[in-house]
Formats: structure tokens, sequence, C-alpha cells
């Protein structure tokens, strides 16, 4: 390998390297599933986030695209959200 190509290819590699390591590793345990709460209670642990939106729309009386949407936002980032308040509590999705 010449001497331009290899000062062109070593920059390439070693900007990967440093995104590979830059990546939080809450984004690489990404998995689908969550957990639903409803007040102190865990009712589902680990389930899909399909399952978990479809439970918690029932429980809130919502459509289950939104809820699908805060739980794929809980799986991505970890941080827990709160889907409604309900007489038993909070509805709440937390990633597993």
């Amino acid at each position: 390998m010449n001497t331009w190509a290899r000062k062109a290819v070593v920059p390439v590699f070693a900007a990967a390297a440093v995104v590979a390591a830059a990546t939080p590793a809450a984004a690489q345990q990404q998995d689908g599933l969550v957990n639903v709460a409803v007040g102190d209670v865990t009712v589902l642990e680990e389930v899909s986030i399909g399952v978990a939106a479809q439970l918690a729309a029932q429980v809130c009386g919502v459509d289950v695209g939104p809820v699908a949407v805060l739980g794929t936002a809980v799986d991505r980032s970890g941080a827990d959200r709160t889907v409604c308040e309900s007489d038993q509590g909070d509805v709440v999705l937390t990633q597993n």
C-alpha cells in the first residue's frame, strides 16, 4: 500500500473506532423489552413493547400507537415514562 493510501485509510478507521467507543452502553443494550407498572406494582416484566403498549393503552383508555412510541423511547434511553394517571396509580413504562 502506498503512503498516500495509508494516510487516507488510517484516519477513517480511527474515526470509526472513536464513534464506536462513544456509543452509550444503554443504546447497545436495546432489546425491545420493557416493564409496565401500575402504581407500586409491576404488572408486566420484560415484555415486548407491543404487549406493554396494548396493556398500558387499555388501562389508560388511549390509542396504542403513541404508547408504543413511548415504549420505544424507554427502551432506547432507559428513562421511565408515565403513560397516564389512573385510580390505581401512575401507569409507567420502564427499561427492563
